[in-house]
């Protein structure tokens, strides 16, 4: 997938109040919770509700999570660098964090499949475009378990077609793990086609993540 540079800007800091803070009157509205983020903690990736999952290695660097996950962080290793001539880049993207609080998710079988392919269809929108598809028959399910704790697998392939660029698909691999107080960690790599040798790196960090209640 591709990656580019996000400017921030600087945030003046407000100055002193001048006089005392106003009572908020009890019939305002409260402002909505903003959404947690996690980060990049020496080598592991810790999610807003302190579990964690190892970072790929350490040739992968730390990166803003873009795949709609909850309190999420994640890592990322640049595959093909300035392909195009103009600065673009083109790599591997792992993300860790929860299952958002507005997919519905129940831990069972077929819960944490359908968990899978919505958060796998809501990432796939966020990294690539609202009209992306994945290869016809590519999509593989699979039962895990992680520590104990229940799980789902699912993958495919993306197809690839950029000016200048020798990818011509990614895989994308979603981990739903349940984290027995009917929530789910989640953990979504995209890994370019020419790179398959990371698929199981990404099982075995996957394999490692641990839940902490």
């Amino acid at each position: 997938m591709w990656n580019r540079a996000e400017a921030i800007s600087p945030v003046a800091l407000p100055t002193a109040a001048e006089k005392p803070i106003e009572t908020v009157s009890p019939s305002v509205k409260p402002t909505k919770t903003p959404t947690p983020y996690g980060k990049v903690l020496g080598t592991e990736m810790l999610a807003a509700n302190n579990d964690t999952m190892p970072v790929m290695s350490s040739a992968w660097g730390n990166n803003y999570e873009r795949t709609g996950l909850w309190g999420g962080a994640a890592v990322w290793l640049t595959v093909h660098s300035n392909y195009n001539g103009k600065g673009s880049s083109w790599g591997n993207y792992v993300s860790f964090g929860q299952l958002p609080p507005d997919i519905p998710y129940q831990n069972s079988a077929a819960g944490r499949k359908q968990a899978a392919i919505q958060i796998g269809a809501r990432a796939l929108v966020n990294l690539y475009d609202k009209n992306v598809t994945v290869v016809k028959g590519s999509s593989t399910h699979k039962v895990i378990t992680v520590n104990g704790h229940p799980g789902h697998e699912l993958t495919a392939r993306v197809p690839v077609s950029v000016p200048k660029l020798t990818e011509t698909y990614s895989t994308i691999m979603i981990a739903v793990i349940d984290r027995g107080d009917g929530t789910a960690d989640v953990s979504i790599a995209d890994l370019a086609g020419s790179t398959p040798a990371w698929q199981n790196v990404w099982r075995y960090k996957v394999s490692q993540i641990k839940v902490n209640k």
